[in-house]
């Protein structure tokens, strides 16, 4: 099974936002993930707000897997503010926002290779801190990011209550 992985566009906000409902209601442990709506995600892929990704298997030409990139600028929703960034720091971070795999695609390494591609293009834009939640207990998400070279920062409660790791990347 081969993959393509390419950029996405604001038309494609529609089946990313449709993928992510369908992980979701495939998640057996729905405090594990957050799902991100179509308004959502056509707001994060606005020109500025972020960049999407989205895993394709070049065998069908279907939709396995969708990450969504989101740059939070100085908005409360800036994960550096929630490891104390200096204010100054704010305009570098990148939030590696959702990534979501079809259940039939899991094993690939989909989820390693967007946030690879991601983080090639992100050096290149200038942010120099990479940032996501994880649920302490996503052992699979967790241990991916680790490998990746994140470190956990923080664990508070985020997303109205749910407990996440916050870990970071610092790029040189």
């Amino acid at each position: 099974m081969g993959f393509r992985i390419e950029k996405a566009n604001i038309n494609d906000y529609i089946p990313m936002a449709e993928l992510i409902q369908k992980v979701w209601d495939q998640v057996e442990n729905k405090a594990w993930f957050t799902a991100d709506n179509a308004e959502y995600t056509y707001n994060a892929l606005q020109e500025g707000n972020g960049i999407g990704y989205k895993a394709i298997d070049t065998d069908t030409g279907k939709l396995a897997a969708i990450f969504l990139v989101t740059i939070p600028g100085k908005s409360k929703e800036n994960l550096g503010y929630d490891i104390g960034l200096p204010e100054e720091e704010m305009e570098y971070v990148a939030s590696m926002d959702s990534i979501a795999v079809l259940a039939e695609y899991r094993g690939h390494g989909l989820q390693y290779k967007m946030m690879q591609n991601a983080e090639a293009e992100l050096k290149d834009l200038g942010f120099r801190y990479l940032m996501c939640t994880i649920h302490p207990d996503n052992k699979f998400s967790r241990d991916n990011v680790l490998k990746q070279g994140y470190k956990v920062a923080a664990t508070k409660e985020k997303y109205g209550g749910y407990l996440r790791d916050v870990l970071v990347k610092t790029l040189l």
